[in-house]
């Protein structure tokens, strides 16, 4: 039996993440409860990233029962398939606890070859963005395209920073680097949005370093079917990995700026 299409596949990724939409959009701006630290104090899991991920393996479970998941609450599992699910059902948790408006939801699909499909759910605005490995980037079902930005001092640059004090440090010193560069520089809270909204040009560049799978699966594949370049940072202790997004004429200066 072959692999699904792709088309198939997003549609379970939108399904998935529109059924935790549903629960994060019920339960926003009441009393929100951290049940749990994960990497430090500040690094927390919420009651509402259990249900919501609760809810996308319900939809896997039914939809795609032999797939193995990688989801970031309750880590791998599932089926020996040759496809695996990549989730976060709550990027943006410490935003999502205050009561702050810019959180969302990623779903992913891959194989052993890469990212065939994925989605990124802006569940209190409404919007949503999903491509597959062989179809344009889409923002509510209209083509989007990325920044062709080749001034970096025109740049709008996109970022995000650990839990740790020592990482932090060490970011700090990245964007004070960076700050005299470019047009300045965004910090939102929600790497998935971040990619999301790169892909559809509203900031020029994204990067970060010490994003996990969960976090950037969708919104990576989002941002290359959207014409960007997308590229891996590597390890920089205390500092994990992490991940570059940018026009092509941007992205060897701004891969030296932040390495």
């Amino acid at each position: 039996m072959g692999r699904p299409p792709t088309a198939d596949l997003l549609a379970v990724a939108r399904e998935a993440a529109q059924a935790a939409g549903d629960i994060l959009r019920e339960r926003f701006g009441g009393r929100q409860r951290a049940v749990a630290s994960k990497s430090s104090p500040t690094d927390v899991v919420g009651e509402a990233d259990l249900a919501a991920e609760r809810a996308i393996r319900a939809v896997l479970a039914e939809r795609r029962p032999g797939d193995a998941l990688l989801a970031e609450e309750s880590g791998a599992s599932g089926g020996d398939g040759a496809l695996r699910w990549v989730v976060d059902p709550l990027d943006g948790t410490v935003n999502y606890l205050y009561g702050l408006p810019q959180y969302a939801v990623s779903v992913a699909v891959e194989d052993a070859e890469g990212t065939l499909a994925g989605v990124v759910l802006d569940v209190e605005r409404g919007e949503e963005w999903w491509a597959t490995s062989d179809g344009p980037a889409l923002h509510d079902g209209a083509p989007v395209r990325g920044s062709t930005r080749d001034e970096l001092a025109r740049t709008l640059l996109a970022t995000g920073f650990g839990y740790d004090a020592a990482v932090r440090a060490a970011q700090g010193e990245t964007v004070a680097r960076l700050l005299p560069e470019v047009r300045d520089v965004r910090r939102a809270g929600s790497a998935a949005l971040d990619l999301a909204w790169t892909a559809a040009g509203r900031h020029d560049a994204y990067y970060e370093r010490g994003v996990q799978p969960w976090d950037v699966a969708a919104g990576a594949l989002i941002c290359a079917r959207a014409g960007l370049e997308v590229r891996t940072l590597l390890e920089r202790p205390p500092q994990g990995a992490g991940i570059l997004v940018a026009p092509a004429a941007l992205i060897d200066v701004l891969a030296e700026l932040v390495s």
